[in-house]
């Protein structure tokens, strides 16, 4: 009758009076699919033969050892998954309601209960808790999920940087649905001898596991670097962390880092298996040329990575990325748009315009990126 098809409700009937008892079952008995009945005197029994199949519990708020909505707590406490129906007498119509109140799903007079209206009731009870259960779950995974939200949150970086001499642009799109973090990272942060140092970084692979590992190579990097390590000094102990953080032996990490020095007019750079990095100098744009430095993080042991040194001058600005933006399609056919086809928006713009680049790249994507980006895009500001 209220249980789903071919399954059938296991219903706990708490009452001392075995009259009242007896006609609760012969009435229940009537219905299409009559419930299995549990019948306990008191409390006490009812803890014991409560069970998790128990679906429904009607219970007389008049026990020998609890009464009135002392009773429905017991049983609210010990039940917290069942629909409960109280049972009350003619002149305790009252302590229905309050009985509602405090959390059954709905009350009876026994001096009023027949047939189809006791069965109607229990039906509707149990919807109403289902309903209850429903909402709370989505409650608990909206908070849930603005707990999340706030811890990614206060994970994404906030540039280090003093100087006024650059400008400095970032953004970060998890290909995650619903996700503010990703395996791609990236960072700026100025040490105290005004050089300037970005990172931006790939984990390989999509989900929660390679968006923590991001975060811990994020975080290494920048105590490293304030810590004033730098190279292959510095890329070492990234690997090391990579190894010993990686759930599986398979998982690598491309990454760049480039320190510009505190004269704003050069710059040293390690490529790690990365795409490498867009340079515009005095209205011409290229990729940097060097790269690579060498493989990823976490593939070989013992790797010297090669250092590449670039010189700024006074009109410059470096994009540094990760794969996400090139690996974008184009026309929705098999082609990727790759380092080619990125300058080649950058020069179509006359340079890099950050949000008009990246919508323009999805433009041609057709849809929005399914990988994981990060983007940061330094430029020297001209002076008067």
């Amino acid at each position: 009758m209220t249980a789903p098809p071919h399954e059938t409700l296991t219903l706990l009937l708490i009452e001392d009076d075995p009259g009242d008892a007896f006609l609760v079952e012969e009435l229940l008995g009537q219905a299409d699919n009559p419930p299995k009945i549990i019948w306990v005197r008191s409390l006490e029994e009812s803890r014991r033969r409560l069970s998790r199949e128990v679906g429904c519990v009607l219970v007389d708020l008049s026990l020998p050892d609890a009464s009135g909505l002392e009773a429905l707590e017991e049983v609210l406490s010990m039940a917290p998954h069942a629909a409960v129906i109280v049972l009350t007498g003619l002149n305790d119509r009252h302590m229905g309601v309050e009985a509602v109140a405090a959390g059954a799903q709905d009350f009876l007079i026994k001096q009023d209960v027949e047939a189809r209206l006791l069965v109607r009731v229990v039906r509707y009870s149990l919807e109403r808790k289902r309903a209850d259960l429903a909402q709370r779950r989505l409650v608990e995974a909206e908070l849930l999920t603005k707990e999340n939200s706030r811890l990614e949150r206060g994970l994404l970086p906030v540039p280090l940087l003093k100087t006024e001499g650059l400008e400095h642009q970032a953004r970060y799109l998890p290909g995650r649905r619903r996700a503010l973090l990703a395996g791609d990272f990236w960072d700026t942060v100025q040490s105290s001898d005004g050089a300037v140092h970005v990172v931006v970084g790939d984990v390989c692979g999509h989900g929660p596991d390679e968006a923590a590992l991001g975060v811990a190579l994020r975080i290494a990097w920048r105590a490293l670097v304030l810590a004033g390590h730098t190279g292959n000094e510095l890329l070492r102990v990234l690997d090391a962390v990579l190894r010993l953080e990686r759930k599986s032996s398979e998982i690598f990490t491309t990454l760049c880092v480039a320190t510009i020095d505190a004269t704003l007019g050069h710059a040293r750079m390690h490529v790690v298996g990365h795409p490498p990095p867009l340079l515009i100098r005095d209205g011409e744009s290229g990729v940097v040329p060097g790269t690579p430095s060498g493989p990823p993080l976490g593939i070989f042991r013992d790797v010297t990575w090669s250092e590449i040194a670039v010189s700024l001058g006074d009109d410059w600005s470096l994009l540094f990325y990760t794969d996400g933006l090139i690996e974008a399609t184009v026309g929705g056919g098999p082609d990727l748009l790759g380092t080619e086809g990125l300058l080649a928006l950058v020069r179509e713009h006359g340079g890099v315009h950050l949000d008009r680049l990246i919508d323009r790249v999805i433009e041609l994507n057709g849809d929005s990126l399914s990988d994981d980006l990060a983007v940061v895009h330094l430029s020297r500001v001209k002076r008067p």
